[in-house]
């Protein structure tokens, strides 16, 4: 018997974020779409930025997103796998979500196969840039040692200090992030990369905050996620079709 059921794919909800819609207001309405998508998924992919800010001590996780983890939760415990993709927001995740929440953690790209069409997820960040700055940036967030050194902070200032820098993002400055055009878009030049080893049917990146679709001459298309900071926008895979869709 065919399996009918949807595989589900969003990203950037940023909860948490008082930017675009209210932080509460964002939350409930991402747990309103899994609770809609929780009726007919196979799995659920979230690629990344799920959290605003998320640092995870040994003992202590942020306050918050209780409607959220529940949820997932609820989820997962019905036999439904959720994917967690980490985002330059929210990479410093330890077992939490694992063994609280059931979510399957990815920390690098995946490519998996979906009836015969090939598919490269990530969340993006870092991903065929040329900014030697952003580079170095990266390496350090992902340094285990420094990683072990901020832990040590007392929770009130690491949280602290995680919430200030996330309020200096483009996000809560209202900068705007268009398309900049198949030459100069990152995660563009970075797909180009993975095909010349591999035929990739379908590409999905968070991280741009582009709600959109662009087909490569190879035949391959290019799914960017887009965000929930005012709209919600996800992408569903029923099978045959990749759609991408968005939130009324």
């Amino acid at each position: 018997m065919e399996d009918s059921r949807i595989i589900y794919f969003a990203s950037d909800f940023h909860l948490g974020l008082p930017a675009g819609s209210p932080p509460v207001e964002r939350e409930k309405k991402v747990v309103a779409w899994l609770n809609t998508a929780a009726k007919d998924a196979k799995e659920i992919y979230l690629l990344g930025d799920i959290f605003d800010f998320w640092w995870e001590y040994k003992l202590v996780v942020p306050r918050g997103f209780t409607r959220f983890l529940g949820k997932v939760a609820s989820i997962t415990d019905s036999g439904i796998p959720v994917h967690f993709f980490t985002g330059n927001h929210d990479m410093w995740v330890s077992d939490y979500l694992t063994s609280e929440c059931g979510m399957t953690i990815h920390t690098k790209p995946v490519t998996v196969d979906f009836n015969g069409k090939k598919f490269h997820l990530a969340h993006g960040e870092g991903l065929g840039t040329q900014d030697a700055g952003y580079k170095i940036l990266l390496s350090i967030f992902r340094n285990k040692g420094l990683r072990v050194m901020y832990s040590a902070l007392h929770p009130s200032i690491g949280v602290g200090i995680g919430h200030r820098w996330s309020l200096n993002s483009r996000l809560i400055k209202g900068i705007k992030m268009d398309f900049l055009g198949e030459e100069k878009e990152d995660l563009i030049r970075y797909a180009k990369t993975v095909l010349k080893n591999d035929k990739i049917d379908y590409f999905i990146f968070g991280h741009r905050h582009l709600a959109m679709t662009y087909k490569l001459h190879e035949g391959t298309e290019i799914v960017f996620l887009g965000d929930w900071i005012k709209h919600g926008s996800f992408a569903e895979w029923d099978g045959t079709s990749l759609h991408f869709k968005t939130l009324a």
